[in-house]
């Protein structure tokens, strides 16, 4: 570990206070087609048009998803991008059949995962002081932070994809069991859901299903 001290430490934390209130300054909110963009009327898509996503824009939604706060910067997920022909037919066999067709034409599928190891990491990603001994040998919080921050993760990758203009479908109609064979033999790696990403073909939207209203789900304490 290798953590800032003393004055360097501090003119760190300034440069990150002038950082952020400089971003403030310049947008201190998103416009709203913006904020339609990503949430508001982005919709789940599962037909694709015929258009290649290169490698440079998985690299760049990553970068930005990768920015996501995650408690104590554990940063579990992984990502799995499944773009060959080959590829495909091992994670077909997980899929259930309505959702085949859905993943085979999609341009990329991510597979969202998360490290089981991530706490092995902590030097490097939270090096201010050792915090390896909260999840040695505790198993079921290892499991439980690395699948919580791992969906949080997989949910900053949706957004940040929809940032950079591209479209996306979740699903969940899988084997995880099959796909943690197929991926991840042998390793601390255990899936979580699948993303498609592409530009979608929007004739094959229906309707926006509904949503609770703010007072029939929240609530004040």
């Amino acid at each position: 570990m290798n953590a800032l001290t003393g004055e360097a430490l501090e003119a760190a934390r300034a440069e990150a206070q002038r950082g952020f209130r400089a971003l403030k300054a310049r947008m201190p909110e998103l416009e709203p087609d913006a904020v339609d963009l990503i949430l508001g009327d982005a919709r789940s898509h599962y037909a694709w048009k015929d258009a290649p996503v290169p490698r440079s824009m998985l690299e760049a939604i990553y970068d930005i998803a990768a920015q996501g706060p995650t408690s104590m910067n554990t940063c579990p997920a992984r990502f799995v991008f499944v773009t060959s022909a080959a590829g495909k037919e091992r994670l077909a066999k997980a899929l259930k059949p309505a959702n085949l067709p859905k993943m085979m034409g999609a341009p990329v599928t991510a597979i969202i995962a998360h490290d089981l190891e991530f706490w092995t990491h902590l030097p490097k990603l939270f090096p201010h002081e050792d915090r390896r001994p909260m999840f040695e040998g505790k198993q079921a919080h290892i499991e439980a932070t690395a699948f919580r921050n791992g969906t949080l993760q997989g949910a900053y990758f949706m957004i940040a994809a929809r940032a950079l203009g591209l479209d996306v479908g979740a699903m969940s109609g899988f084997d995880n069991a099959v796909v943690d064979a197929e991926f991840f033999a042998g390793s601390p790696l255990k899936s979580n859901f699948l993303c498609n990403l592409g530009y979608a073909d929007e004739s094959a939207l229906f309707q926006k299903l509904p949503r609770f209203a703010f007072d029939e789900v929240c609530s004040f304490a």
